[in-house]
């Protein structure tokens, strides 16, 4: 059976309003029959341009990474573009609601993609001097550290309860700031 794309349906139109739903009514409640009501489709048609709810997740993921790629300026040196980085994606997280849980749960792309996305990840580090690999790890180290923190800040009592102890920014950026101190290139 080939399968055609719904009309006046898009992918982007999907996980736009996606966000607006994660928005509202948080990770656990995103559901495709949810979204399908949003869209004012059935949900079938929403299966024409993402096979399921992992790709929708994974699409939705990889639009807050691409932001905070995006977002990440002209550096001095690799330190400086993961310095820069970490906070953008802290920001891109933060942003949205649930963002950080969702891009721990987002199903990454086919297997297949592995070293095509590797090379893009790894490029800005590369050409500021850093091999792939030490680049990758880097990456990975600010990243899990950004998702880690995100989630922490983001949780609402607790949050409420920690801000009365400390100044959530300022402590992010010393615990950013000291893991890509102790790096190494």
């Amino acid at each position: 059976m080939n399968r055609q794309a719904q009309p006046n349906l898009s992918r982007g139109q999907i996980v736009a309003e996606a966000f607006e739903l994660l928005e509202e009514a948080g990770l656990e409640n995103l559901s495709m029959r949810r979204l399908a009501a949003r869209l004012e489709v059935q949900a079938p048609a929403i299966y024409w341009h993402v096979t399921d709810k992992a790709e929708l997740l994974g699409l939705m993921a990889r639009e807050i990474y691409a932001a905070a790629y995006a977002g990440t300026g002209p550096a001095a040196d690799w330190r400086d573009w993961l310095g820069q980085f970490g906070r953008v994606l802290n920001a891109q997280l933060a942003a949205r609601r649930d963002g950080a849980r969702l891009c721990a749960l987002a199903r990454p792309p086919s297997p297949a993609d592995a070293p095509l996305h590797a090379g893009r990840i790894a490029a800005p580090l590369i050409a500021l001097g850093l091999d792939e690999e030490r680049a990758l790890a880097h990456q990975a180290a600010v990243i899990s550290f950004t998702l880690g923190w995100t989630t922490f800040e983001t949780n609402g009592p607790m949050r409420d309860y920690l801000r009365q102890m400390m100044d959530f920014d300022a402590t992010f950026t010393a615990g950013l700031d000291a893991l890509v101190s102790g790096l190494r290139a």
